[in-house]
Order: structure tokens, then sequence, then C-alpha cells
């Protein structure tokens, strides 16, 4: 009796765990995610960076593009056009120094993340909407769209992208488009309509091999629509790679735009002292070039600002594609 009363016991025992419920493909993910150290530390960098963003006018201690040539030196109006950058780092009021014309770099540097995440988001939010938008059209019709679809996107994609940009920018920048936002709202336009092409061919791939599973065919065969086929069955089961595609989209975006803006090109530096968005760390990086050898600072803190976004973006992105991949052991 005492052999079998512990026996039953393990049975009810593993009967109850078998028929506790399941958990989600993203509940599984998330706790995958939570496995990868490099995954969570890139998560908490990028919600400190957006607390930075939304509470910049609050945590910087001066305004961006105020120059306050009186307390940036004590050096008379002459010795001041000798001395351009008289300000030097180390000053506890001027982390980072001053540029050329006596604005704070810890500043402008904090301003700057709210450029760098909104270019970030925005373009990748547009990049996704036109990629599978078209790669569901193109997988799911197939035949001649499937075909003229295919061809548009290969034409876009053989075009050289930073090409495009420059072209872009230049052309409209002295438009009152391009003036909208500091140039902002040209970049995401100009970031849009090239980066989908990878997107596209992601999902088209996704929905060809999605669309001729059973739980289609069944859904196909009780007379469900080709609209709620598409939105109920094929896309929710296709977004696991096109969330890991939008999370390295990202950092391409922020590249891109500090690029343009070294070059010049990209976002506009303002002077308004209300601007939200009143320089760009692009912008910080072609004005540190030109004083790094007097105050290094000036083009180091915007470096390696840029490459730490980008760092953690690429870490959560290789988090999402190992938490997501459906043959990870569980």
């Amino acid at each position: 009796m005492s052999t079998t009363a512990p026996t039953i016991q393990r049975v009810r025992e593993q009967t109850f765990a078998n028929t506790r419920p399941s958990r989600s493909l993203w509940g599984d993910a998330w706790r995958r995610l939570r496995r990868n150290k490099m995954a969570m530390a890139g998560l908490i960098y990028l919600a400190f960076l957006a607390v930075v963003a939304i509470f910049a006018p609050v945590i910087a201690p001066h305004n961006p593009v105020t120059s306050d040539v009186r307390t940036a030196g004590t050096y008379r109006l002459a010795a001041w056009n000798q001395d351009p950058n008289p300000m030097r780092t180390g000053n506890w009021n001027y982390p980072l120094g001053t540029d050329s014309i006596g604005r704070d770099v810890f500043s402008r540097l904090i301003y700057g993340t709210r450029v760098s995440l909104i270019v970030g988001f925005i373009p990748m939010f547009f990049t996704l909407l036109i990629g599978v938008t078209i790669g569901l059209l193109a997988g799911f019709a197939g035949g001649w769209l499937d075909n003229v679809l295919m061809r548009l996107t290969d034409v876009v994609y053989a075009f050289p992208a930073l090409l495009f940009f420059i072209i872009m920018q230049i052309s409209f920048k002295d438009t009152r488009f391009g003036s909208l936002l500091n140039g902002l709202v040209l970049l995401f336009v100009t970031l849009s309509i090239v980066n989908w092409t990878g997107v596209a061919r992601l999902m088209r791939g996704q929905v060809l091999s999605l669309k001729e599973k059973e739980f289609v065919e069944a859904a196909r065969a009780i007379g469900t629509s080709n609209t709620a086929i598409i939105l109920r069955h094929i896309l929710p089961n296709a977004l696991a790679p096109i969330i890991v595609a939008g999370a390295f989209l990202v950092p391409g975006a922020i590249i891109t735009e500090a690029i343009l803006s070294y070059l010049g090109i990209g976002v506009r530096p303002s002077v308004d002292p209300n601007n939200p968005f009143p320089a760009s760390w692009g912008n910080m990086i072609l004005d540190g070039s030109k004083a790094w050898q007097s105050q290094s600072w000036m083009l180091i803190a915007p470096a390696l600002a840029v490459a730490l976004i980008t760092m953690a973006f690429t870490f959560v992105g290789d988090g999402l594609r190992d938490a997501l991949d459906p043959r990870e052991n569980i």
C-alpha cells in the first residue's frame, strides 16, 4: 500500500503537468530572448535612450542652439576671434565643452538622440508597410502580378541606394518639402523608397511557403475569403522574420542619416531655440571633424553614440532572430 500510493501520486502529478496550458509562440520567444544577455543589454540601453530623448529638455543642462559667449570664456572680443573655441572639456557646466560658436556639446548630444531614434523607427515602419504589402500581393496572387511586382523590386534593388539618397537630398533640400522638420520628412521618404526591397522578397518567400499549408487549404475549403486568409492566417504566421528584418533596418537608417549629415546634405541644424530637433549626431560629427585636434570630444562623443546605438539594435536583432527561430530548442 505504501508503494502504490506514491506511484498514484506521481501519475496524478504527471497527468496534471500534461494538461497544463502550453506556452504560446510569443511567450516562448520572450523567454528565449531574456536568456540572451547581449540582447537584453541592448534593450535596456535603447530604453535608456528613449527616456533621454523624451526628457531631453529636462536632462540637457543648456539650450543646444544657444551660444553663451560670456560664460564660454573670459576673453575679450578680439581674443574670442583669435580663439574661436575657448571652452575646453572638463568644466562641470560643460562636460564635453562647447563647439566653435559656444554651444554646449553635451546638450546637443542629448537632443541628437531624438533624431537618431526617429530616423530609425519611422522609416522602418514605412519600409515594412511597403515591403510587406508588395510581398503579400506577389506571393499570394502569383502569376503576372507576381512577375510585375518582383521585376519592380529588382529594378529598385539594382539602383545604388547611397547615390539615390544623395540625389534626393540635393534635389529637394531647398524646396518647402525638403525643409519640413529640418529635412527629416525628406529623409523619411528617401529611406522608405529604397529599403523595402529586401522585406518584399522575404515576405514573398514566407507567403509562398505558407499558402500551401494545410490550415490555409482548410480555410479555403470552408469558404474563407482571400482577404481573411491573408490577414488571419498568413500574415500572423509570417511576422517573426519580418520583426527581425525590422530590427536590422533601424541601424542601417541611423548610419545613413549620419553619413548624409556628415556630407552636409542630411538633417539641417536648427538655430531656433524651441526646435525639438536642433541637431543630429551626423551634424556633430561634421563639426567635430573640423576641430578634432583642439577638442577631440566634439568628434569622439557623437561617433561613439552612433556606434553604441547601432550595436544595441544589432544585438537586439540577433536576439530576436534566435528567439523567433522555430527550430530553436525550448
